[in-house]
């Protein structure tokens, strides 16, 4: 049965969870600056004695009233506990401070979603990111990723590659099983997963396929790293039918880059892709499908980071439940040679032959 199924509150814990839920932003906010304002790391350092809000404030450099009420916040937030009139660094807090994962996650939410999402109702009805209009005149992040404020830029970007850098080192392996030779990266980002081909195996050529200020980036991380007459470009739009794709490759490869268009897009591409390649070639799509994570946590996170593509990539794109890509796969001319879950941090790989 699905873990969705059933709904799991009593009327009493529903009604409680709606409060939280109701001011879900402040205790989110308190959390952000409890750890910025180094009040979490006062506490850390104090250990399981833990201190009383006035030498958190001392240490922190923090006023005694700010300290407090954020304190106070945090207890309910179960951030921190009390031992008396002591502040105690409680095990949510840990993470918080410690944890990468959340982190990252947590300065994604901040510096790039928080005050787009105040637009998803707008965003919903129009169809449009409308929370884009935060950060510039674009019609989708992707034209403005170069050009969005450091501390934003920053925290897409890692972001972006917490997540598929962890999944690198399985994928390397299993895609140089195959032994290409020319391997198309479509939506290459910074070059990232081309940088790492190149420096897995001498003999691999890689063609880039992105827009072209991207690209730009892309190319200028590869000449950094040695690799200019390995790694190519090929500016374009990958919706502009008008626009041709590479002619040739071994691979083509899609990393995180199918959940940032609509259903209909991802067709439109995959079958661009299905005409241009030779029949004897794989094609590989690297995702996070919402409905194959092990943890509730890892589902809810995603399902979340769906409304940053609803509100701010785009208006169109999610990560998508896995048999409406599967449905899309088929639809587009091809066959699932190998499907493989669980790599890095929840990814799913799948491998197609033409159909």
């Amino acid at each position: 049965m699905s873990r969705y199924a059933v709904d799991p509150l009593t009327a009493l814990q529903a009604k409680e969870q709606a409060q939280k839920l109701a001011f879900a932003p402040i205790a989110f906010q308190a959390a952000q600056s409890l750890r910025e304002l180094g009040i979490l790391a006062v506490l850390d350092a104090a250990g399981p004695t833990g201190l009383s809000a006035q030498q958190i404030a001392e240490r922190s450099g923090v006023s005694e009233y700010g300290a407090k009420v954020l304190l106070d916040m945090g207890l309910s937030a179960l951030v921190v506990t009390q031992d008396g009139d002591n502040y105690v660094l409680a095990r949510l807090g840990h993470f918080l401070l410690h944890d990468a994962m959340t982190r990252v996650n947590m300065d994604f939410t901040a510096d790039v979603c928080y005050r787009a999402m105040s637009h998803l109702t707008e965003t919903i009805r129009s169809g449009r990111p409308e929370g884009l209009r935060e950060f510039g005149d674009w019609p989708t992040i992707y034209e403005g990723l170069s050009r969005l404020p450091e501390k934003a830029r920053k925290s897409w970007f890692d972001f972006d590659h917490f997540y598929s850098d962890k999944a690198f080192p399985e994928l390397l392996q299993r895609i140089f099983a195959e032994r290409p030779k020319t391997i198309v990266d479509i939506g290459g980002n910074t070059g990232k997963w081309s940088l790492q081909c190149c420096a897995h195996d001498e003999d691999v050529h890689m063609t880039i396929v992105d827009l072209p200020r991207q690209l730009a980036l892309a190319l200028d991380n590869a000449r950094e790293h040695g690799f200019e007459a390995r790694i190519h470009g090929h500016p374009m739009n990958i919706l502009d039918d008008s626009q041709p794709l590479p002619a040739e490759a071994d691979i083509w490869w899609m990393s995180q880059f199918l959940d940032c268009f609509s259903p209909m897009e991802i067709l439109r591409i995959l079958r661009r892709i299905r005409a241009a390649m030779r029949l004897d070639a794989s094609v590989y799509i690297l995702e996070l499908f919402w409905d194959r994570q092990h943890f509730e946590a890892a589902a809810y996170s995603l399902n979340a980071t769906s409304l940053y593509f609803t509100c701010l990539a785009n208006g169109n794109s999610r990560f998508y439940h896995s048999k409406d890509m599967l449905d899309i796969v088929e639809e587009a001319g091809f066959v699932v040679a190998e499907q493989v879950d669980d790599i890095g941090l929840g990814h799913t790989l799948l491998r197609l032959r033409a159909g």
